[in-house]
């Protein structure tokens, strides 16, 4: 967590201003090959250069409206991170200009921002402190942070003692707890539990509907265009596309497959998984059964016949009763993993009945499915009621289609023919 409010970037807010405004900002790093490279730079005071540049980040202009969530997107080593530890105050620009109206709240590196030596108690004061609350404001918090977290028995020991899970439910308690006009979130909700994940992501709904601005970065594409609006894609440390987060999510889904090519993973022979029996804890649901069939049958390779074919997938998951009923979504991709096809329940308006404990099965058909020849796979997804925070997720089944004409592509529309 590195929750900073930088006095030369930060604005007093006004009533048309955006929450942040980006201009022509950019970020380079001096990289040397050797380390007494460093020393002759500084003794030939400039007549000569002992280091390469990388630009992080180059010529990046944009802005956030108040209460906007963004999603900021891009493969490793994009300039996602280093453009929010700008925005945050905790790096300095080469050139350009960020200006930010209002408080922030941001988790970034795991952990970063707590002092190992001190305790969870001491360093929700000093991280609060360092946010802009007032002892009197961080006291009326603190038991509502330490609930939160969930780390209650811990709280008096060092966080060097912590593990990767308590250092995150500590850090995004205290981030989320003060009421920021500004929430930066990088990859952080990605350690913890499942439980506290979706309490996680009920915080940041509360605080979206609150009027929060929310800086996301996730490689999750599925949730950022659940939760965002816009979403930037950056590329090379520049920006690629600005728009709408189901134009962005496109265009960068459809970069990935061209760019990545995964290979095809190895068959299962198993196509009857028993996933756990256990119920579910507090806060929590799992899958425990999946399994499909091909006209009524289970293979460990199922066949089917173009427009012919049933393909059926039944689903069981056990659920914590005090949580929303979770949501079923299946997914089928070819072989080398891009997506063809989905549904879920939540989107086709299917209301599932649990029983007492919390249990529940469910099952989908696709008749005379229309898919063209190929191989494909099954994929079952467990989500919460709203479908965005993904609970459980499991690899179903194989198939292969085949048909007897010699149409190309991967669905077979249904149509009529006729004439005039």
């Amino acid at each position: 967590m590195k929750p900073i409010e930088s006095p030369q970037k930060t604005a007093a807010p006004s009533a048309n201003a955006a929450a942040i405004s980006i201009k022509n900002l950019s970020k380079c790093y001096q990289l040397y090959e050797q380390p007494h490279d460093r020393l002759k730079q500084f003794l030939s005071r400039g007549r000569k250069q002992y280091f390469r540049e990388f630009w992080a980040l180059r010529d990046v202009s944009f802005e956030v409206g108040k209460g906007e969530v963004l999603g900021i997107i891009g493969r490793n080593g994009s300039g996602k991170s280093t453009l929010l530890q700008l925005i945050c105050g905790t790096l300095t620009p080469t050139s350009g200009d960020v200006v930010v109206h209002g408080r922030i709240a941001a988790l970034l590196e795991l952990g970063a921002g707590f002092n190992p030596e001190f305790s969870g108690r001491e360093n929700v004061f000093m991280s609060a402190a360092i946010m802009g609350l007032s002892r009197k404001e961080i006291d009326a918090r603190f038991e509502d942070i330490v609930e939160f977290s969930g780390i209650r028995d811990f709280i008096d020991q060092p966080v060097k003692t912590y593990s990767s899970g308590m250092y995150v439910r500590l850090a995004f308690s205290v981030a989320t707890s003060i009421d920021p006009d500004i929430l930066v979130i990088d990859e952080a909700l990605s350690v913890g539990d499942g439980a506290f994940a979706r309490k996680s992501f009920d915080r940041i709904l509360d605080l979206k509907a609150r009027g929060t601005t929310i800086l996301f970065c996730s490689h999750n594409i599925y949730q950022l265009e659940a939760l965002c609006q816009r979403a930037l894609w950056l590329d090379n440390g520049q920006m690629r596309i600005l728009d709408e987060a189901a134009i962005v999510c496109r265009g960068y889904n459809q970069f990935l497959d061209q760019v990545d090519n995964p290979q095809p993973s190895a068959a299962s022979d198993a196509i009857d998984f028993t996933l756990s029996t256990a119920p579910s804890s507090a806060g929590s649901a799992q899958l425990t059964h999946v399994v499909a069939t091909a006209d009524g049958q289970a293979l460990p390779t199922l066949k089917l016949t173009s427009m012919a074919s049933t393909l059926a997938v039944h689903v069981s998951f056990n659920s914590s009763p005090d949580l929303p009923c979770p949501s079923v979504a299946i997914i089928i991709t070819n072989e080398s993993g891009q997506n063809i096809t989905s549904c879920c329940t939540y989107y086709d308006k299917v209301s599932l009945v649990r029983d007492a404990q919390g249990a529940a099965t469910v099952h989908v058909k696709f008749p005379n499915i229309q898919l063209l020849r190929g191989h494909y796979v099954v994929n079952v997804f467990l989500l919460c009621e709203q479908a965005i925070h993904i609970y459980d997720s499991a690899r179903c089944s194989e198939f292969e289609v085949t048909q007897p004409g010699l149409e190309i592509g991967v669905i077979a529309l249904q149509r009529t023919w006729g004439q005039l």
